[in-house]
């Protein structure tokens, strides 16, 4: 950093936005300590005044371009010490030599302790002398969750309950603020870090982001700037930085680098699916994308659900995100096509969607932190849909107990994610239900998943025979003919989507067995025939009556429900509820 806040003008414009916040908040004299956390572990542009950029490492970058004008620059990890610029070394052996003469240790010839504690008392020992000769310095710990984990003080050992001591005594060193020293604590989620050093008043906590899309251009033009991906390729470095959106620098590198190397052409293919494994791996599995090969246009019966996506999907396409709902909550009972509604919406649009795994570990901070990565993550991918299947089990509600907080703290993080109307249009959440009732209303508020659609069983034979026709296109079956289509409709009252398609799919198992190029009415006789659906009528009932309590919109209601007394409807659904919990107890 410059010596001076006069000096700051080229110098904070050429810095990434999370450096000039840095730099300002160190300029305040308000801060001696930050904690950087997110996307720490990816390369950063060193930007000259003249705008020509060289990418580095961020210690590298904390190094070169915010600590250049640093006397005594020095690097800790549990893997040991290391030095930012050829003056320190010396200087630290020095004042390591002495302390050994003062205090009977031997650290300058054996090296340095291996427990943090000891080195971070060492260090603090050098700070204060090199303050006394005024000199300038810059300290880096990376990985310091490993020397700060989260966790209760009273469960910690001796060794992360000193090393905590040490930094928070830093935190509030007033010498430190008067004098030239910043100190950077690195590390990916800031949740895995004690959080007595992350609400300390005396820390600032800078959030590193993904690249954006002009972040993501200036990068892949640097990178072909001496090379050119091979003829043949798909995109250019316009669309490659667009369909790049929640990669890292250091996975484009790697993508353009294996595309010229082997001069292998960067199709649209290759790269979804290079994309797909670099994110899901980048997540840790916890989220899974859901490439459709199918829009809305498969989908049969809820015509007024169909629509209400339908028109969001325009708005999308149009750039009018400011008039989409947060989120939708996707209800009804079990075999209605939620999942597949949803996915089919992702193919309309042209966006991806994911699935969101289950993120919760048993061991403390990794279900928060999992969450932490997650959602930067999401923001950085944007615009995308977020399929949450089965939500009512999976996102957990404030009263959750018997974790130590943990289930209250996640779904903090969720609600205030989903609530953060900056990612309107952007982040779409689907909240997939058979159960609306458990859903906490927290998160299907207005503001959060504020669209309730229900989706039932199909009412009338032209549904079904809307349904049975949507099926054997997303199965790849020939049309039936009229009267094979009017014997299913007499046989077929009461099946749900999921029904008929297990019907067609084991009539046109029978007809491949028998080496028959279409399906016919003996096969699908058969199956009908075979075929019993499973039978929890109570279940479904209940089912069926909380998603017409939850729905939002009254068109998409099927008539017997439509002007049905609210009272009435809630009366119905006590009673099933208390018919489910018999059944259950029994």
């Amino acid at each position: 950093m410059p010596d001076s806040p006069t000096k700051t003008g080229k110098y904070l414009d050429a810095l990434p936005a999370w450096a000039r916040e840095l730099s300002e908040k160190y300029y305040s004299r308000s801060f001696a300590v930050f904690v950087l956390y997110g996307n720490v572990r990816d390369l950063v542009p060193l930007r000259t005044q003249e705008g020509a950029s060289s990418f580095a490492s961020l210690e590298d970058f904390l190094s070169r371009a915010l600590f250049g004008q640093r006397d005594l620059i020095l690097h800790y990890d549990r893997g040991g010490l290391s030095f930012g610029n050829p003056a320190t070394q010396p200087d630290f052996r020095r004042a390591l030599e002495g302390y050994d003469s003062f205090h009977g240790t031997s650290f300058s010839q054996g090296g340095l302790p291996r427990n943090p504690d000891a080195v971070l008392n060492l260090l603090d020992n050098y700070l204060r002398l090199r303050i006394a000769d005024g000199k300038k310095i810059g300290l880096v710990i990376d990985f310091a969750e490993t020397i700060a984990p989260a966790g209760d003080v009273s469960s910690m050992s001796a060794e992360d309950r000193n090393s905590l001591v040490i930094l928070k005594r830093w935190a509030r060193n007033a010498a430190f603020l008067d004098a030239d020293v910043t100190i950077c604590l690195i590390s990916e989620n800031q949740i895995e870090l004690n959080q007595g050093i992350v609400q300390n008043p005396g820390v600032a906590s800078i959030a590193i982001p993904l690249p954006d899309d002009a972040e993501r251009l200036e990068f892949i033009r640097a990178q072909l700037k001496s090379r050119e991906l091979p003829a043949g390729s798909e995109v250019n470095d316009e669309s490659l930085a667009k369909l790049g959106a929640g990669l890292k620098r250091v996975q484009l590198q790697g993508l353009i680098s294996h595309a010229v190397e082997n001069k292998q052409p960067l199709t649209l293919k290759f790269l979804s699916q290079k994309k797909k494994d670099l994110i899901e791996a980048e997540s840790g599995g916890l989220l899974e994308f859901v490439q459709s090969r199918f829009d809305l246009s498969f989908v049969a019966g809820n015509d007024q659900a169909k629509r209400k996506l339908q028109d969001a999907a325009t708005a999308i396409r149009a750039g009018n995100t400011e008039v989409l709902p947060m989120g939708y909550v996707i209800c009804g009972p079990v075999g209605t096509g939620k999942t597949f509604i949803t996915t089919c919406f992702a193919g309309e649009v042209g966006i991806p969607a994911v699935t969101l795994k289950n993120f919760r570990s048993m061991w403390q901070g990794v279900t928060e932190g999992n969450l932490e990565r997650v959602l930067t993550l999401l923001k950085a991918m944007s615009p995308i849909a977020v399929i949450v299947d089965e939500a009512d089990a999976q996102l957990g509600d404030r009263s959750s107990s018997g974790d130590s907080g943990v289930g209250n703290r996640v779904f903090a993080q969720i609600a205030q994610f989903m609530g953060n109307t900056e990612y309107r249009g952007k982040v779409i959440w689907f909240l997939l239900t058979c159960r609306p009732d458990l859903l906490p209303v927290d998160l299907k508020r207005q503001g959060r998943a504020e669209e309730h659609i229900a989706l039932f069983y199909p009412d009338t034979p032209e549904e079904r025979l809307a349904l049975l026709r949507a099926m054997q296109r997303k199965i790849g079956m020939k049309a039936f003919p009229e009267d094979i289509e009017k014997f299913f409709l007499n046989r077929a009252g009461g099946l749900s989507g999921a029904d008929i398609e297990a019907v067609l799919v084991r009539s046109h198992m029978r007809s491949s067995l028998q080496n028959k190029t279409v399906v016919d009415a003996q096969d699908l006789e058969a199956a009908l025939e075979d075929f019993i659906p499973p039978y929890y009528p109570t279940e479904i009932d209940l089912q069926n009556m909380v998603a017409v309590l939850e729905c939002t919109s009254k068109s998409l209601l099927p008539k017997q429900y439509r002007d049905l007394e609210r009272a009435e409807l809630i009366r119905r659904t006590n009673e099933l509820l208390a018919a489910s919990r018999r059944i259950s107890e029994n």
